[in-house]
């Protein structure tokens, strides 16, 4: 049991630094041949932490080869594009000035109620509303639509823009994130000020998110009411 449980706990930070050197990307954005080497290193490491009577070592080597396979993969991608066209492939318009390309489908393996799903995914209902959609490397959809299509921003209607910043958090479960608050113009003395003004620790504070300006949201961890800044 013992040893089940070390070859688990080796195999586990084994494969989590591999992926760190890999430099996965969530799932969904996965290349194939990233996808592929994720899908390899998880049978090793299952192979290894199920059958006791394969030696380690028979899935640690295999394992930190794909890595690296995986890495001078990714930088050969980065150096050549004719590389990266050969492993990835490359974009594929299906859709162009509303109207829908069934060739590109057609190459892409693509069904029409696969498209509008992928579509429906982003809100747009009818085809003909998309200037241009393309079928990224990874299978996602990346829509662009018409200009008469596009939903007004605060520009459009003349609205002028209160912060130049998007609201961020600056602590989350008590834990402060720096970078976030000098991003905004704010260091720890505006935090410790803050977190006094509402009667608070730093450490007791659930989350605190806010922008450049003075506004800001706070939440307890305890189950009082949040409180919102002044403007």
């Amino acid at each position: 049991m013992k040893l089940l449980i070390f070859r688990t706990l080796l195999i586990y930070l084994c494969v989590l630094f591999a992926m760190r050197l890999m430099g996965k990307r969530q799932l969904g954005e996965l290349q194939p041949e990233e996808l592929v080497s994720t899908m390899l290193i998880s049978n090793l490491a299952s192979i290894s932490i199920e059958s006791e009577e394969v030696p380690i070592t028979a899935s640690l080597v295999p394992l930190f080869l794909i890595a690296l396979l995986e890495l001078l993969s990714s930088v050969l991608s980065f150096y050549s594009q004719s590389f990266s066209n050969l492993v990835a492939g490359r974009p594929k318009t299906v859709i162009q000035n509303g109207r829908i390309d069934q060739q590109a489908l057609r190459m892409l393996r693509l069904s029409a109620a696969d498209l509008l799903e992928a579509l429906r995914s982003k809100d747009i209902y009818d085809p003909r509303d998309v200037s241009y959609a393309i079928v990224e490397t990874n299978g996602t959809l990346s829509v662009a639509l018409k200009p008469s299509r596009e939903p007004a921003t605060l520009s459009d209607l003349g609205i002028a823009v209160q912060r130049a910043q998007a609201t961020i958090p600056f602590v989350v479960d008590g834990q402060v994130l720096a970078d976030n608050l000098q991003f905004c113009g704010k260091d720890m003395d505006w935090l410790e000020r803050t977190a006094t003004a509402n009667t608070l620790m730093v450490s007791e504070i659930l989350l605190l998110l806010g922008n450049d300006t003075e506004d800001y949201f706070l939440l307890r961890k305890e189950k009082g009411a949040p409180a919102k800044g002044a403007q």
